[in-house]
């Protein structure tokens, strides 16, 4: 496995790695696996970005449950203080280098626009044992996007962006603003599995009787 180089001058942002990666003609295809290793200490928190930032934007019906099997493992890692660890099955899924590139290049600006924003301060929110809570509450968005809950992928995905951002970067002003959309997207998607569950009340009562 071959890891892309970043100039010892360069800012190892996560942008920029990410589009280092990208530009690695050596790679045909790149897996999970791939930003595992490239991603190294920060792969946590960078993965959990990386995976639920797609879903903030228009996605195909589908993707947010693909999508969202390694958020779960990632949240629960993040929760327990674990170490970056995939499942062979998970980290073995590989993109080719021109969707990932695509996929990068969608992402790119919002991401360094945030990373101009994002700086050191109150710290404290963004380590342990705050850092366990904020993975448990990544784990539980990440539930939500992998069931199929209309409404249920795209609030939940920023919260969890925005969180994983905070911790990359251990910014608590960050985490504080993804814990509040952790919080808007509870009502929202309460809201919503709420009134399916009387619409479905009504169609077992009303109509079927």
């Amino acid at each position: 496995m071959t890891e892309p180089t970043v100039s010892p001058t360069a800012k190892a942002t996560l942008s920029l790695m990410l589009q280092t990666l990208a530009d690695d003609d050596s790679r045909e295809r790149i897996s999970v696996g791939d930003l595992l290793a490239v991603l190294g200490d920060r792969a946590l928190a960078a993965l959990l970005f990386v995976f639920a930032v797609p879903n903030v934007l228009p996605v195909p019906p589908g993707t947010s449950t693909i999508l969202g099997a390694p958020l779960v493992f990632l949240a629960a890692q993040l929760a327990f203080g674990r170490r970056p660890w995939l499942p062979a099955l998970i980290a073995r899924r590989t993109m080719t280098r021109s969707d990932f590139a695509a996929l990068v290049r969608r992402i790119g600006p919002w991401l360094a626009r945030a990373e101009r924003l994002l700086r050191p301060r109150a710290i404290w929110l963004a380590l342990p044992p705050m850092e366990y809570l904020v993975g448990l509450v990544c784990l539980l968005l990440a539930i939500v996007l992998v069931l199929p809950v209309p409404l249920g992928n795209m609030l939940p995905a920023l919260a969890i962006s925005m969180l994983a951002l905070g911790i990359l970067e251990r910014d608590g002003i960050w985490i504080l603003a993804g814990l509040a959309s952790a919080a808007a997207s509870a009502v929202v998607v309460s809201g919503v599995v709420f009134a399916m569950f009387k619409a479905a009340i009504y169609f077992a009562t009303e109509v079927l009787r």
